[in-house]
């Protein structure tokens, strides 16, 4: 009975779980080896886990020990080990940057900081930058947090920086050094080889994902207006919440185990009948017909508030689908997400 409660449980909650059954020294430890975005979702996880009995905790322990048992030490160091062992843990897209710095040596400290600070702090350090710079700065955050960014500049701006990092195709590591020394002094107040893959139509996607959509619209509309091919070619790497209807049974059933139902009730708010049916579909009969009756009983939400919901669960499936957990069929045709 523990084990079925246990395997309810996200990925997330897992881990809060065990970080939790560990002590604060260890698992202070552990939290160091995170980025910030991992630190904040297991955070929040472990702040709000309430009523987890002693035989959830041991299940998630014990299912622990089994993942480690498993692993073996062979072959660490050799670069195949390295290079398989991050596109497992990342996905091949996050996987090729990381080893792009670590072979070219690159240094990122500078860069690395700023994904620890709020977007405002991140708009205030880069705003009298050159454009060039803003949209590396952009193609080094995460995408979520450089769509925060980006909203911060006006409707010019933004559609100028997206249309640099759309263009980026790499940065050489004498100009990476340059900027990052320029970022460490204004933390501290006092850092010829390959080039270091930034940017690209990949990331300039991925950031116009996160932008509200009213805003999204403005600058591909302006970007289409300078560049018409350019944005048909980001425009087809997006990713919106109609085509997670795309996403096939194993993969929606594995989605919706890591959203809130109250999340997801506002998102269907804006989603037409066929993506309804596909959620309703991949739960049990009771979870839909429910699902189904507090729609048709709740009342008028703001857009705001449902694209912002259907965001939350976008971000949720591109975690997924950078795992290796789900796939994710984009607009490019063959290509995945």
């Amino acid at each position: 009975m523990a084990e079925q409660a246990a395997r309810t449980l996200s990925g997330t909650e897992k881990a809060a779980v065990f970080l939790r059954s560990i002590g604060e020294t260890e698992a202070a430890q552990v939290l160091k080896h995170m980025n910030p975005k991992e630190v904040q979702k297991v955070g929040q996880a472990m702040a709000m886990l309430t009523n987890v009995s002693r035989e959830e905790v041991q299940v998630v322990i014990d299912n622990f020990i089994t993942t480690v048992e498993e692993q073996t030490g062979l072959g660490i160091g050799s670069h195949d080990y390295v290079r398989t062992m991050l596109i497992n843990a990342l996905g091949e897209e996050k996987a090729v940057n990381v080893l792009d710095r670590i072979v070219s040596g690159g240094n990122t400290t500078g860069l690395e900081q700023l994904k620890w600070m709020d977007a405002r702090g991140i708009y205030e350090v880069i705003k009298m930058e050159h454009p060039q710079i803003i949209a590396i700065v952009c193609s080094f955050l995460e995408a979520d947090q450089a769509a925060e960014v980006l909203s911060m500049f006006d409707d010019a701006e933004q559609s100028n920086i997206l249309l640099r990092v759309a263009t980026l195709d790499g940065v050489q590591p004498t100009a990476l050094t340059e900027l990052n020394s320029i970022l460490e002094k204004q933390f501290s107040g006092t850092t010829g080889g390959q080039t270091t893959t930034v940017g690209g139509l990949k990331t300039a996607a991925d950031i116009l994902n996160f932008v509200e959509t009213g805003v999204e619209a403005s600058i591909m509309e302006k970007i289409k207006e300078a560049e018409p091919d350019l944005g048909q070619n980001i425009e087809d790497l997006m990713f919106v919440f109609e085509n997670l209807i795309d996403v096939d049974d194993r993969g929606f059933q594995t989605l919706m185990r890591e959203i809130q139902t109250d999340q997801l009730m506002l998102a269907l708010k804006g989603a037409d009948d066929n993506l309804k049916e596909k959620f309703f579909s991949n739960m049990s009969q009771r979870a839909a017909e429910m699902m189904r009756d507090d729609l048709e009983a709740s009342g008028p939400v703001r857009v705001s508030d449902v694209e912002a919901a259907q965001k939350v669960i976008l971000a949720t499936a591109r975690e997924l689908s950078d795992k290796g957990e789900i796939m994710l069929g984009g607009g490019g045709g063959d290509d995945f997400l």
